[in-house]
C-alpha cells in the first residue's frame, strides 16, 4: 500500500496517545479514508488525565484527572463524529485488550518541558500510566486490535513520538512492534516535512477543522489556524505526510480482483497467449515416449499434463480468479484442436491413440475441477490466532 488514501478496501488502524492527537496530525487522512470507503479504527491509548486546559470556564477540570478525562472523552466522541469514524476504542478496554485479560485503563503519563525545549518525563509517574506499563503488555493489546479488525496498515508516531512525550514514544514503540509481529505495514507520521506518502486533505478540510474545534480544552481555532496551550498560532495543515518504516514485513501486491481494468485485460490476454503456447508445445511433445527396461514410459504425455495442469492451477491459486484459468484452457485446447486437424497429406499430430485421447480431453477435466473448487483464501477467518476478546 503506497498511498494511505488510495484503496477503499484498506482497513487502517490509527494509534494515538491522547484525545486531540488524532485530529491534529491525522484528522484529514482519517476523514479521507472513511469517505473513500476504507474501514478506519482509531485507538486512543489514554484519556488525557494530565493534559492542560485552555478555556477559563473549564479550569475547574484541572482539580480532578478523572473529571478532565471524562470531559476529554466527550470531546473525542464529538471529533469522531466530525470525522465520521464509527470504530473508536480506548486501549485496555474489552475490545482493545489481549485475550483472557481483564480490561485495564492506561492513564496519561504527563510531561514537562526540558531546558532544551523538548518534552521530558515527570520525576514521578503513576504506575497505572501508559509509559509505566510493560511494553509487552501494551504491544499485546494493540496486536489484539490489529487482529480483531484485520488491519492492513497501522499508523502512529515516529520513534521520538513526534515531540518526545513519553506516551507518544510508548505508543510508537508498541504500535510498531505490534505491526511487525502481526505482519502489517507500519506508517509513521511525518510532522517536520513532506513525507513519501502525502495525503491532500483539502477536500475534507471542513471535517478536520470541526474535529479540531471539538477539542476545546486543548486548542483554540482562529480561521485556518489553531494554537495549543503555548499560544503559538500554526496553520491547519492541508497535507498530512507519512513514511512506511517496515516495508519488509508485508506484501504490498494488490490482489488481482482489485487491479485496474487495463491490468485485468492485459493479464487475461497473456493467459490466453501462454495457454496457446503451452498447447502448441505440449501437443508436439505428447506422443513422445521412452522405455525403462521393458516398460514403455509416455513421458511426453506426462510432461504435457503436468505443464498444462500446473499453469491452470497456478493461475487460480495466485490470482483467485476463475476467468484466467478458463482463458488459459481455451488457449491450450484451441491450439490442440488446431494441430489435431489433418494436414494436406492426411497426417495428424494428435492421433486417435491413448496419448492423443488423454491429451485432447484432460484439459477440459482439469478446468472443471479448477473452476469448481471454492476460493479458500476468501472464506478463511481474517483474524489471527490467538483471537482477542471482542467487546
Amino acid at each position: 500500500m503506497s498511498d494511505l488514501a488510495s484503496l477503499p478496501a484498506e482497513r487502517v488502524l490509527f494509534v494515538h496517545a491522547h484525545p486531540d492527537d488524532e485530529s491534529i496530525t491525522t484528522g484529514g487522512t482519517i476523514a479521507a479514508l472513511v469517505g473513500g470507503g476504507a474501514a478506519v479504527t482509531v485507538l486512543t491509548c489514554t484519556r488525557g488525565e494530565l493534559g492542560e486546559v485552555i478555556p477559563a470556564d473549564l479550569q475547574h477540570l484541572l482539580a480532578s484527572g478523572d473529571a478532565l478525562a471524562a470531559h476529554r472523552e466527550s470531546e473525542l466522541a464529538e471529533a469522531m463524529r466530525a470525522l465520521r469514524v464509527t470504530d473508536h476504542r480506548y486501549l485496555g478496554d474489552a475490545n482493545a485488550r489481549w485475550v483472557d485479560l481483564e480490561p485495564r485503563r492506561y492513564r496519561d503519563s504527563g510531561m514537562r518541558w526540558g531546558a532544551s525545549g523538548t518534552a521530558e518525563a515527570l520525576d514521578s509517574t503513576d504506575e497505572r500510566s501508559l509509559s509505566a506499563a510493560p511494553l509487552g503488555a501494551v504491544t499485546a493489546d494493540i496486536a489484539a486490535v490489529i487482529s480483531d479488525t484485520a488491519a492492513t496498515a497501522v499508523v502512529s508516531y515516529d520513534e521520538r513520538g513526534g515531540y518526545g512525550h513519553p506516551d507518544h514514544v510508548r505508543a510508537h514503540d508498541a504500535a510498531r512492534r505490534a505491526a511487525e509481529v502481526m505482519g502489517v505495514p507500519y506508517f509513521e507520521i511525518v510532522t517536520d516535512a513532506r513525507g513519501p506518502v502525502a495525503v491532500d486533505v483539502t477536500p475534507v478540510a471542513a471535517q478536520k477543522r470541526a474535529a479540531l474545534a471539538a477539542h476545546r480544552t486543548q486548542l483554540t481555532l482562529d480561521g485556518d489556524t489553531f494554537a495549543l496551550s503555548n499560544g503559538v498560532s500554526q496553520p491547519i495543515g492541508v497535507t498530512e505526510s507519512f513514511r512506511r518504516v517496515n516495508a519488509d514485513v508485508a506484501d504490498e501486491t494488490v490482489p488481482f480482483h482489485e487491479q485496474t481494468v487495463s491490468v485485468k485485460i492485459g493479464v487475461a490476454l497473456l493467459s490466453l497467449v501462454f495457454g496457446a503456447l503451452i498447447g502448441t508445445l505440449m501437443t508436439a511433445a505428447h506422443q513422445s515416449s521412452g522405455t525403462v527396461g521393458d516398460l514403455a514410459v509416455p513421458w511426453g504425455l506426462v510432461l504435457a499434463l503436468v505443464a498444462s495442469t500446473g499453469f491452470v492451477v497456478g493461475l487460480r491459486v495466485l490470482t483467485g480468479s476463475r476467468i484466467l484459468p478458463i482463458l488459459a484452457t481455451v488457449g491450450i485446447m484451441g491450439a490442440t484442436a488446431y494441430l489435431a486437424s489433418p494436414t494436406v497429406g492426411g497426417s495428424v499430430i494428435v492421433p486417435a491413440n491413448f496419448a492423443g485421447v488423454i491429451w485432447t480431453f484432460a484439459p477440459a477435466v482439469v478446468i472443471l475441477v479448477v473452476v469448481a473448487w471454492p476460493n479458500l483464501s476468501r472464506i478463511a477467518p481474517v483474524t489471527a490466532e490467538p483471537q482477542p476478546r471482542r467487546g
